[in-house]
C-alpha cells in the first residue's frame, strides 16, 4: 500500500496532517491513516483514543470552517482512520490558507484556484460571473438563435432566457464569450510539415464569439484534411479523419475549458494526426476513469454549455468521449485521451483501413508518430508486452517500409514512414 491523492499515511499526531485535511474538503475528499508508516506498514499507536481526541481538537481549532469528517479506530492494530469528505463550504483554510493534492503531496493554491474554490462555495461558475465589459453585442449570437432555436426575434429578452443577462448582474462571462467581440483567449491552430519546424498555416481565432471560432476551426480543418476525388464522371468529398469527431473535440473544449486563465486552445495538425488540447484539466468530482467512460458529467462553465446545447454544438449528457470513439469504429486507428492536472489533450488521427498487420503491430504503429521520432522506452509504457518483443515489432515494421529508424544504439528513434 502507498501513498495516493486520497490518501495519506502519519505514525503520529502532527501539525502537519492539518494542511492535507484542508486539501481534502477543497476537493475530492480522502483518508489519512495515523498509527502508519511511510511505507503503508501498521505500526499502531499508543493511546488511539487519546489520539482521536487530539485530531478532532486540532481541526476543530485550526481549520476554518469545520469540514465535514469522521473517525474511525481499527482496535487489532491500534490505529486510526480519519476520513475527510468534500465540503460545501469551500474554501477550507489552514492558518488562512488553502490547499490541494499534488499526486501525493499537498501543496497550496495559488490566487486563480483559490478563486474558484471561493465561487465552489458560493455554487457560482467562472461563466455565471459579471462580465467586465456589458458594452456587448450579440450579431453572431442571434443569427445563429433564429436559425437553429427558431424564433423570430432576438433581443434582450431572449438573452435573460438564455441565462446570460440580468436585471442584478448585466451581462455574465458567458455572455462575453458570445458577444462579438471580447478580450478572452481563443483558438490557436497551426498545420505542421515534415518536421515540427515546418508550419504550413496557422491561424488565432480569439478576441470573437466562441460560435465563431468554432466556425473557423472547423474551416481551416476542412482546408487541411478534406479534398475532392473525381471518380468517373462523379466528384465526391474523401476526408482523412471524421469530421464529427473534431467538432466534439472542438466543442467539448469550448464547452468546459476553463476561462479564468489567459490560455489558448491548442491545436495541433499533422498528416497523420490531430492533437486538441484544452486548457484545465478534469473538474474537481470527477476521475480520469470517469471522464474516458462517460459515466460522469460535470459542466465547468454550465451557463456557456446551456446555450451551446440548445443551438446542437454539444450535448447535453457526458456524451463526448462516446462519440468521439463512435466515429472510428471502423477505424484501425483510434484517438487518443490524454488528462493532465492542467490539461486534456485529445489525439484524433487520420482513419486507416487494414494493412495486413497483426494486433500487436497496429498497437505499435498507432503509437508512432510521422512527425516526432520516439525511442522504444517512450512507446514501452504503453504496451502490454517486453522490451524484447518490442523491439522486434519495431525491426518487422521497418521491413515492412511502415516505419523508419533514426540514430543508433541506445539513441536510436522511431517514427512513421
Amino acid at each position: 500500500m502507498r501513498e495516493t491523492r486520497n490518501l495519506e499515511f502519519k505514525q503520529s499526531v502532527s501539525n502537519t496532517f492539518l494542511k492535507t485535511v484542508s486539501a481534502f474538503a477543497n476537493y475530492e475528499g480522502g483518508t489519512i491513516l495515523f498509527g502508519v508508516d511511510d511505507q503503508g506498514i501498521a505500526v499502531g499507536l499508543d493511546d488511539p483514543i487519546q489520539t482521536c481526541l487530539d485530531i478532532e481538537n486540532k481541526i476543530n481549532d485550526s481549520i476554518t470552517p469545520q469540514p465535514p469528517y469522521s473517525l474511525e479506530v481499527n482496535d487489532e492494530n491500534a490505529t486510526v482512520r480519519l476520513i475527510v469528505r468534500p465540503g460545501n463550504a469551500k474554501p477550507y483554510l489552514y492558518r488562512s490558507k488553502a490547499y490541494k493534492r499534488n499526486d501525493s503531496a499537498t501543496i497550496e493554491v495559488d490566487s486563480v484556484e483559490l478563486t474558484r474554490l471561493i465561487l465552489a462555495g458560493r455554487n457560482l461558475t467562472f461563466d455565471q460571473l459579471p462580465a467586465n465589459s456589458q458594452d456587448l453585442t450579440f450579431a453572431k449570437l442571434g443569427d445563429e438563435v433564429k436559425a437553429k432555436v427558431g424564433v423570430s426575434t432576438f433581443d434582450g429578452d431572449t438573452l435573460k432566457t438564455l441565462g446570460l443577462y440580468s436585471e442584478q448582474g448585466g451581462y455574465n462571462n458567458a455572455a462575453a464569450l458570445l458577444a462579438d467581440v471580447n478580450d478572452f483567449p481563443g483558438i490557436d491552430m497551426a498545420q505542421f510539415g515534415a518536421t515540427i519546424s515546418i508550419i504550413r498555416r496557422r491561424l488565432t481565432s480569439a478576441g470573437k464569439s466562441v460560435l465563431q471560432e468554432y466556425e473557423d476551426a472547423i474551416r481551416l480543418f476542412r482546408e487541411c484534411y478534406r479534398y475532392e476525388e473525381v471518380a468517373g464522371a462523379t466528384r465526391q468529398f474523401v476526408t482523412l479523419l471524421p469530421e464529427e469527431a473534431f467538432r466534439e473535440a472542438i466543442a467539448n473544449a469550448i464547452a468546459h475549458r476553463t476561462w479564468d486563465v489567459p490560455a489558448h486552445i491548442r491545436v495541433s495538425m499533422f498528416d497523420d494526426c490531430i492533437e486538441v488540447a484544452s486548457p484545465g484539466g478534469l473538474p474537481a468530482g470527477i476521475s480520469g476513469q470517469e471522464y474516458l467512460n462517460d459515466t460522469v458529467s460535470i459542466r465547468r462553465n454550465p451557463a456557456l454549455a446551456s446555450v451551446l446545447y440548445r443551438l446542437g454544438i454539444i450535448e447535453t449528457f457526458g456524451t463526448g468521449i462516446h462519440r468521439i470513439r463512435e466515429a472510428y469504429e471502423k477505424s484501425l486507428t483510434k484517438p487518443r485521451f490524454s488528462i493532465t492536472e492542467n490539461s486534456i489533450t485529445v489525439t484524433l488521427p487520420v482513419v486507416e483501413t487494414d494493412m495486413g498487420l497483426t494486433s500487436d503491430q497496429q498497437t505499435v504503429y498507432d503509437l508512432l508518430s510521422s512527425v516526432v521520432s520516439q525511442p522504444s522506452s517512450a512507446l514501452l509504457p504503453h504496451v502490454d508486452f517486453s522490451r524484447s518483443k518490442l523491439n522486434n515489432i519495431l525491426r518487422e515494421l521497418i521491413a515492412l517500409g511502415l516505419v523508419q529508424s533514426e540514430g543508433r544504439g541506445r539513441g536510436v528513434k522511431y517514427r512513421r514512414a
